[in-house]
């Protein structure tokens, strides 16, 4: 066991609330429903962040942070992807629903809908309807037990007035990491139909072995002309608090758009954040050596223990994420397995009818927690369900 593991596994559930954390903040519930880490910081980024504070470094961004967040951040894909990316084209947003909300405004075509698959990241599902949009629903096909993109749905979506494309990959909820021939099969459907992509790759660093993450723009001269990215240090460091992210524009048609836009667009980007994800995208490599096996053996403890205190229950393998997307419809959990969680178990997960109507008897399980304490979630469960009650 690795030093790390060792550490990790010796947190109590005790000290986790303690941190103050939103998933720990229900004395009479384990949190288990927020995307976040249970491991602490990186202590780089901690230095960094303590030198910032020292410097007095709360004005606006400044034009020097700014350039090199872009410079580090192009560096990043390029050493982490293969993906080479000007500076010039990487810009400090606060968060990637910010990125979106820019790409519905500025990318899209006017007054058209957005095109979401499901299971769904539930902003995915709320904000374009607060922003005057209509969603379309894309339901993902099941094939062999694992999600994949249903392209036939995908051009009645864009026949139905659909124009952008959210594409999450890692896959946030169901742990897909689609593969090139899949990402240049949607790029097709995509370009066929004039439409544009909204590509969160959030979720990139965290991927597991068997599986690379590709990013999108990457795989075709079209998909790069009408793709924009969104990207962040905040889920594989734990920095969402910080607020700042990344998009990456690939067309000219966007740059343009980034040259009248861009003055007030990336408003509100934390220099603190800055200044994390900086030490993220730079020495912090030597965190996901850590964290990525250590997620990966949680993720190959959960299936085990669905397997086995949860009968009927199926989830799929995740290729990435730290989240667990899991199907109740087959156990004794009823039509409310949430609820029943978290009335009988005190475990709060996500219900999965936040991710879209094909989300009913499902849930969303965060993962990302010491072994022990994911153990103890799973048991807990097991013991709310009806059968293992009456025993």
């Amino acid at each position: 066991m690795t030093e790390f593991a060792a550490r990790i596994d010796a947190t109590t559930i005790e000290q986790l609330r303690a941190t103050g954390a939103t998933k720990w903040a229900d004395p009479d519930a384990i949190g288990a429903f927020v995307a976040e880490m249970d491991f602490g910081i990186d202590p780089r980024i901690t230095a960094a962040l303590h030198r910032a504070v020292d410097d007095g470094a709360f004005g606006y961004l400044p034009a020097r942070l700014r350039a090199e967040l872009s410079e580090t951040t192009a560096a990043y894909l390029e050493r982490r992807s293969g993906w080479s990316v000007a500076p010039s084209d990487v810009h400090p947003i606060p968060d990637v629903i910010t990125g979106l909300e820019l790409a519905m405004e500025h990318v899209a075509a006017p007054g058209t809908k957005v095109i979401v698959p499901t299971p769904s990241y539930m902003p995915f599902l709320m904000v374009p309807p607060m922003r005057g949009r209509e969603v379309v629903e894309v339901p993902l096909a099941v094939e062999g037990g694992r999600y994949a993109f249903d392209l036939d749905a995908l051009q009645r979506a864009f026949d139905a007035g659909g124009n952008l494309l959210l594409l999450c990959n890692p896959y946030n909820p169901v742990g897909r990491v689609f593969t090139r021939d899949e990402l240049l099969a949607i790029s097709e459907v995509v370009e066929r139909n004039g439409g544009r992509v909204f590509a969160d790759e959030i979720w990139a660093p965290i991927v597991y072995p068997g599986a690379v993450h590709v990013p999108y723009a990457t795989v075709s001269a079209a998909a790069a002309a009408h793709s924009i990215t969104a990207m962040s240090a905040s889920k594989a460091w734990n920095l969402p608090g910080l607020k700042c992210a990344q998009l990456v524009v690939t067309s000219d048609r966007d740059r343009e758009t980034w040259e009248r836009i861009g003055m007030f667009a990336g408003h509100g980007t934390s220099n603190l954040g800055a200044v994390a994800n900086i030490a993220a995208y730079g020495p912090g490599d030597r965190w996901l050596d850590d964290v990525v096996p250590y997620l990966a053996g949680n993720r190959d403890r959960l299936l085990d223990l669905v397997a086995e205190e949860l009968p009927g229950a199926v989830m799929p393998t995740p290729e990435g994420t730290y989240v667990a997307w899991i199907d109740f419809t087959g156990t004794a959990a009823g039509p409310e397995p949430t609820e029943l969680f978290r009335r009988e178990a005190g475990v709060a997960l996500t219900d999965g009818r936040m991710c879209g109507e094909v989300g009913a008897r499902c849930a969303r399980l965060i993962f990302a927690t010491p072994r022990p304490v994911l153990e103890h979630v799973v048991r807990r469960m097991a013991a709310a369900l009806p059968g293992r009650r009456a025993a």
